[in-house]
């Protein structure tokens, strides 16, 4: 099966897989037979993807007549060959029991085409021994998609023993149609990437708590503040189910043996039947409070336990052929939400510690899920996981430098899984992409927008910054933001904001130190800092009200409304705004206009400008002394002659 061959695809299962997935696939142009064993499972299924696409209808992230479309895609069926009969993929969804799916798959054999591909949505049951069940092991293949499925970008593409090239290219192409991020497993091996990273990771935080060497407070402190995770590890695990952790690890402990063996505590959990949030009660107590982390409660050695062990996986899946660091860091951040990938959050720790953790932990406790992994020795002596790569490949980690061409260099924020918000990381490499730039005399204009297409910024990334904050760091870390976003305002040359989503706190700070903005309609601005009980404080106090004036300034900071890119360009603040699928293109043909520009009298007048903002006297005295030096300068003449010669003019800045 070609991709260009796929029109029809069948969902089995109505749960809360099911339907993102016939969702996600409806939303894409794909006709969707939805199939449960029961009609009032099927029609739950239904409802709720229509609810969820009005819901998306009234953000405007779609219009309703897209929305109407994508529902009328969709056909709930129960019988299960009217549901596969004519479909070109078969995407299973059912409850992640081996044999439940077995079941299914026996049955659909039956009726499904004898092309169709047959994809898995199990996140860690073997794809090889399902697909045995069938007479088309070469067409089968997992397709393992994160919840809920229409907000989570990663897709994990997973290799059976028989899955053919073919198989496994049309469900990477389908996935990137669903505008999703496909990640190749190469290895048909339980857990797969993101889960034989996270599944260890809440083991081993819970035998943390379970031999007394940490409390849950402390434990999640140091994963959500410390480490930066989105969640803490308990929290995490009380989100996903306890049962639903468990279940996968005792997988993994039948197939990959002793160092996976489930903490106690976890199971007594799962005895007790305080599953988390589904039932009321886990690690925390829904019905009296709920998760309370402390920010503070951080500690080094547990981060340093946690990060080994997941550097530990890291290292079992290189050496085993799984999947390549580059690519279990991307799928980690895209389907954990993690601000580094495990890889590079364990070379920023230093491998050698983390080594020097796990033997010591393994001398005193004997446990085996603390012997080093030869592929974790192999990266310590290496230098780390991404070893000695070229420094030019992997200068930054937080923001993408491109040259697209004519004279424009494009600054990506880079963090497309945590909505591109800004942390003291992102600043680093943000301030140096803008030093590099400014020393390349082939760039003569900055074009910076966000990677993905939901957010150019959504702001600080707040959870990085909370542990262990102190008024005199908050002062620090807010001068920080000045100065780096400064950069750009300070900058020789003309700077674009392609703005296409969310431009949040931070991020409408950043934007408002470009020169030119243009928008996507759908994006969304604001300053919501007052709803924290905070205030701007990466320049927004300041430079918003020179753009908009104090009175529109006020207003926008105050009631920490959230506005469309069209009602700021009526307050002066966007310059221009475009349809979604044109951002990237007319914001790139913005820069090159004003790349072609004379480079000396830009600089110049975006000196005298700044100036000028608080001493108009300054200001004209600059925009005089540039006047005076410009007249003399190569670039005047070719202006005028261009003018006289009713021709275009060619500056070279001098």
């Amino acid at each position: 099966m070609d991709f260009e061959d796929i029109d029809t695809i069948a969902v089995l299962g109505a749960g809360n897989m099911g339907h993102g997935i016939t969702e996600v696939a409806a939303l894409a142009g794909y006709d969707v037979r939805m199939r449960d064993i029961k009609d009032e499972f099927v029609q739950d299924g239904y409802d709720n993807i229509e609810w969820s696409l009005n819901k998306l209808a009234e953000k405007d992230q779609l219009s309703q007549d897209e929305a109407d479309a994508a529902l009328d895609r969709v056909t709930p069926l129960v019988d299960v060959e009217e549901a596969v009969s004519d479909a070109d993929v078969v995407i299973e969804a059912v409850p992640e029991k081996m044999e439940i799916k077995k079941d299914v798959y026996t049955e659909v054999e039956e009726y499904a085409p004898e092309e169709a591909v047959f994809a898995t949505n199990t996140s860690s049951l073997s794809i090889t021994e399902l697909s045995e069940v069938t007479e088309r092991p070469e067409q089968f293949c997992g397709m393992h998609f994160f919840n809920p499925p229409v907000r989570m970008q990663l897709v994990e593409v997973i290799s059976g023993a028989h899955s053919s090239d073919e198989t496994l290219e049309a469900i990477e192409a389908l996935a990137e149609d669903f505008e999703k991020t496909p990640v190749r497993v190469r290895k048909d091996s339980p857990g797969f990437i993101v889960n034989r990273i996270l599944v260890p990771l809440m083991n081993e935080a819970a035998w943390l708590v379970h031999t007394d060497e940490a409390t849950v407070a402390e434990v999640d402190s140091t994963t959500k503040f410390d480490m930066g995770l989105p969640m803490g590890s308990f929290e995490l695990s009380d989100q996903v189910g306890n049962d639903v952790g468990l279940h996968v690890l005792e997988y993994m402990h039948e197939v990959l043996g002793e160092p996976y063996a489930p903490c106690p505590l976890l199971e007594e959990k799962v005895e007790n039947e305080e599953l988390g949030k589904k039932t009321g009660k886990g690690f925390y107590d829904y019905e009296n409070g709920g998760v309370d982390i402390p920010t503070d409660a951080g500690r080094e050695d547990i981060e340093h336990r946690l990060v080994a062990v997941m550097a530990n996986e890291v290292g079992k899946l290189v050496e085993n052929d799984v999947a390549p660091v580059a690519d279990i860091d991307q799928a980690v951040k895209l389907g954990g939400g993690f601000p580094d990938g495990p890889a590079k959050m364990a070379d920023k720790t230093g491998l050698e510690t983390l080594v020097e953790t796990l033997e010591e932990t393994h001398e005193e406790t004997g446990a085996e899920r603390y012997a080093v992994s030869d592929g974790l020795r192999e990266a310590a002596e290496a230098g780390g996981f991404y070893g000695d790569e070229d420094e030019g490949a992997a200068e930054f980690d937080n923001v993408t430098v491109e040259y697209p061409g004519d004279m424009v260099g494009h600054i990506e924020l880079d963090r497309p899984h945590r909505m591109n918000t800004v942390s003291p990381e992102l600043m680093d490499d943000l301030a140096d992409a803008v030093d590099l730039l400014e020393d390349d005399d082939e760039v003569r204009a900055i074009l910076l927008t966000g990677a993905g297409d939901k957010a150019f910024s959504a702001g600080a990334d707040v959870q990085s910054m909370a542990s262990n904050a102190t008024p005199l760091s908050a002062i620090d870390l807010s001068r920080k933001g000045q100065e780096t976003f400064g950069k750009l305002e300070e900058c020789s040359m003309p700077v674009v904001a392609g703005i296409d989503g969310y431009a949040l706190g931070g991020g409408m700070e950043l934007a408002t130190c470009a020169d030119l903005r243009v928008a996507s309609e759908r994006s969304e601005l604001g300053q919501p800092e007052h709803n924290l009980g905070l205030l701007p404080g990466w320049g927004g106090t300041q430079r918003l009200a020179r753009i908009v004036g104090e009175g529109r300034a006020k207003e926008i900071i105050f009631t920490a409304e959230r506005y469309d890119a069209a009602e700021l360009a009526e307050y002066g603040f966007i310059n221009e705004v475009v349809d979604n699928d044109s951002l990237h293109e007319r914001a790139l043909e913005l820069a090159k206009d004003m790349a072609a520009g004379p480079p000396v009298a830009q600089k110049l007048t975006k000196r005298a400008m700044l100036a000028g903002r608080d001493d108009i006297d300054a200001g004209l005295e600059v925009e005089a002394q540039a006047f005076g030096h410009l007249i003399g300068t190569d670039d005047v003449m070719e202006g005028i002659n261009a003018f006289m010669g009713d021709g275009e003019p060619n500056f070279e800045g001098k």
